[in-house]
């Protein structure tokens, strides 16, 4: 399984990367805004199999980044999970409604992650924790 994780918080792109390559996942790209991970993914053989998503992000934020990606072939399969400090119930209906697959409102923990991941089938029922 491969992931990217765009997030212009360094710290928070190594905390989310760890969390997915703790559930398996043997790659995860990373990209500080959602310009740069279009980039990234551009130069990528095959799109991964998620994208962590913050939605406030410089250049281009989130929200752009999902309706950009649900528009562009390569990356149509990918699921994308939007990991975000949004948490007002207009933003996340918004966000669903532009492609996003789950939502995630920060902080969050790695238990609740791994819960969206087996959720979205991505890791086994029961290896969530």
């Amino acid at each position: 399984m491969r992931a990217i994780v765009i997030d212009d918080s360094r710290a928070m792109r190594v905390i989310l990367r760890r969390l997915l390559e703790g559930h398996g996942f043997g790659e995860v790209l990373e990209a500080e805004n959602g310009q740069v991970a279009l980039d990234v993914l551009a130069q990528q053989e095959t799109a991964p199999n998620l994208a962590l998503v913050d939605w406030n992000m410089p250049v281009m934020d989130g929200l752009q980044f999902i309706m950009t990606a649900r528009k562009t072939p390569a990356l149509r399969e990918m699921t994308l999970m939007m990991v975000t400090t949004e948490s007002e119930q207009e933003q996340i209906v918004r966000a669903l409604a532009s492609g996003a697959h789950e939502y995630v409102i920060k902080p969050f923990n790695a238990e609740g992650i791994g819960e969206k991941l087996a959720l979205l089938g991505l890791v086994p029922i029961g290896v969530a924790s």
